[in-house]
C-alpha cells in the first residue's frame, strides 16, 4: 500500500474527519411497534435492514409488541421514540385524554381489519353478513368497529359470540362469520381448514380509518422536526422496497425477532398486502406511501359519533396528525 505524502494527507484530513463526524451523527431512536414482528411491519425491518435508515443518519432500535407487551405507554413517557399503533380510534383517544403524542404518518391507507366467512354460504355479499347466526368478535371489537356495524350497516347483538383467536368453533360452523386481519385469519383459515374463506375489508364499506400509523410525542414535532422528517423518509422508502424489491434482509430480521412465523407466511402476508392495495392505495399512489387528509380524519370521527363511540366535539381533531412529514412523494417513480 502506497504511504500518503503530508500534502496528500492535508487534502484527505477533513474528508476523514467529515466521513468520521458523519459515522458518530446518526442519531439514535428506539421505534415500537404494536404486535410480534410479522409481513405488516415488514417495511420498518426493511429499512433497517437495507440500510435505509442508517443512510438518513440514523441508529433504529425496533422493539416488537406483543400479547403481555404493551408499548403505548413508552412513547409519552420518553422511553421510545415513534410508535406503530393500530388506527385512529387510538390516536381519538390519546387527544381525549390529553395525551401529548401525534401522528406523523399513515402506512395503510385501509385498515385490514375484516369478517371472513366459509365460502358457499351466500356471505360472498357482505349485505348478508349481517343475517349470520354466528358472528364471532373480541371483545375489543365489540366496543369499537362493531358499534359502527350496527349504526351504519345494521349488524345486531343477538349474533355475537366471543372470539378467543381460535380458530375452531369458525371452522365448524359453516354458517358462522368472523372477525380477522386480513392478512393473516385468512391464511391461518386456509392452512387448518383448507379452504379460502370470503374476506371482506372493513374499509371496503366504509371503515375509513387510516392504519398502521406512526406516532411521536409533540414535543418531538417541535423541537426536532429534521428527525421525525428523516425517519418517516427512511420509513416510507422501506415499506416502499419491501413491497416491490428484495425483501430477504427484512425477512430474516422478522424472523429473527418472531421465530414463530415462517418465510410462508410473510410471503404469503405480503401478497395479501399488496392484493388489498392497504399501503399503495388511494392518496397513496399520487402523494407516497403515509398520505393523509384532514377531511379523512373528520370524516372517520363522524363515522364513530354516529356509531356512539364519542360525543360531537368531544376531540380536537385539529391535534391528532400532522401533515408536514408526508404527502411529498417520496418513493414515488418520477
Amino acid at each position: 500500500m502506497k504511504r500518503l505524502t503530508f500534502a496528500s494527507w492535508l487534502i484527505a484530513w477533513p474528508i476523514i474527519m467529515g466521513s468520521a463526524l458523519v459515522a458518530q451523527a446518526a442519531d439514535k431512536v428506539v421505534f415500537a411497534t404494536n404486535w410480534r414482528a410479522q409481513a405488516a411491519h415488514g417495511g420498518f425491518y426493511q429499512a433497517l435492514a437495507d440500510g435505509t435508515y442508517r443512510r438518513y443518519g440514523l441508529e433504529v432500535t425496533i422493539r416488537q409488541g406483543g400479547p403481555q407487551v404493551n408499548n403505548r405507554p413508552l412513547l409519552p413517557a420518553g422511553r421510545i421514540d415513534f410508535l406503530m399503533t393500530g388506527n385512529l380510534l387510538h390516536s381519538f383517544d390519546n387527544v381525549k385524554n390529553k395525551i401529548p403524542v401525534v401522528v406523523v404518518a399513515a402506512i395503510f391507507q385501509k385498515d385490514p381489519q375484516a369478517l371472513i366467512a366459509h365460502p358457499g354460504q351466500g356471505y360472498e355479499s357482505f349485505a348478508r353478513m349481517k343475517d349470520a347466526p354466528v358472528a364471532l368478535i373480541a371483545k375489543d371489537g365489540q366496543f369499537t368497529w362493531w358499534q359502527w356495524l350496527k349504526a351504519v350497516h345494521g349488524f345486531q347483538d343477538e349474533r355475537l359470540r366471543p372470539y378467543h383467536f381460535n380458530l375452531a368453533p369458525f371452522l365448524s360452523n359453516p354458517k358462522a362469520i368472523q372477525q380477522g386481519y386480513s392478512v393473516a385469519e385468512p391464511i391461518y383459515v386456509q392452512s387448518q381448514g383448507g379452504f379460502a374463506p370470503v374476506v371482506h375489508l372493513l374499509a371496503d364499506h366504509g371503515f375509513s380509518t387510516y392504519s398502521t400509523l406512526i406516532e411521536t410525542r409533540t414535543e418531538l414535532v417541535k423541537s426536532n422536526p429534521d428527525l421525525v422528517q428523516r425517519f418517516v423518509n427512511a420509513s416510507i422508502l422501506g415499506w416502499q422496497r419491501f413491497l416491490n424489491g428484495d425483501r430477504t434482509a427484512a425477512n430474516a430480521l422478522i424472523m429473527k425477532d418472531n421465530p414463530d412465523i415462517s418465510i410462508q407466511e410473510i410471503e404469503a402476508s405480503v401478497l395479501l398486502i399488496k392484493r388489498q392495495g392497504l399501503v399503495e392505495s388511494g392518496e397513496a399512489k399520487t402523494k407516497g406511501i403515509g398520505a393523509m387528509n384532514q377531511g379523512r380524519i373528520e370524516d372517520f370521527y363522524q363515522q364513530m359519533v354516529r356509531a356512539g363511540l364519542y360525543r360531537p366535539g368531544e376531540v380536537d381533531l385539529s391535534r391528532v396528525a400532522v401533515f408536514q412529514f408526508v404527502n411529498q412523494g417520496v418513493g414515488l417513480a418520477r
